[in-house]
């Protein structure tokens, strides 16, 4: 099932960027919420008939606690090569893919995917999502122009609590 627009979590989403001082662990499962909520407040074109499928690369920890997260089983697979990103509707870059960034993208042309980069390098260079780690909390930021070029729509309510949006 394909995750549509969704109004419920943001109240959650909102306090998440609001409280910091959390320990590394407890970092880890608000990264994972964060990206969950992502992949419910975006709207890509009509899917093919396959479930949904977030991959993450370049955080084995970061894929453990996105699937404690998600829902009704969620399809979560761990990538070490982008000729796989194909099969992903979200896919996460982790630290560990850092200086694979271009290599990445490439492969995934202009594929609806809903591309989350936890480094301010991923986003500089093309992520639609930076999770970002403030002083305050982890906050995000938009691409807009990138997610419209990959066919996605952010919905409104994510729009306005992004800490950026270009």
């Amino acid at each position: 099932m394909k995750p549509r627009y969704a109004a419920h979590g943001l109240a959650a989403m909102a306090l998440m960027l609001c409280c910091g001082g959390a320990a590394a662990a407890d970092l880890l499962q608000l990264k994972a919420a964060f990206i969950y909520r992502f992949a419910q407040l975006t709207q890509w074109p009509p899917p093919p008939a396959r479930e949904f499928t977030y991959c993450v690369a370049g955080d084995a920890a970061l894929q453990e606690a996105l699937r404690a997260v998600a829902q009704n089983g969620a399809h979560i697979v761990t990538l070490s090569e982008p000729q796989r990103a194909g099969q992903c509707q979200l896919l996460v870059l982790g630290s560990g893919v850092r200086g694979d960034l271009r290599r990445w993208q490439e492969a995934l042309g202009d594929d609806p995917v809903l591309i989350v980069g936890e480094t301010p390098e991923s986003f500089r260079s093309g992520a639609v999502i930076g999770l970002v780690i403030e002083p305050d909390g982890l906050a995000f930021r938009i691409n807009q122009t990138e997610s419209r070029r990959r066919g996605l729509a952010i919905s409104y309510q994510m729009l306005k609590l992004a800490r950026e949006v270009r």
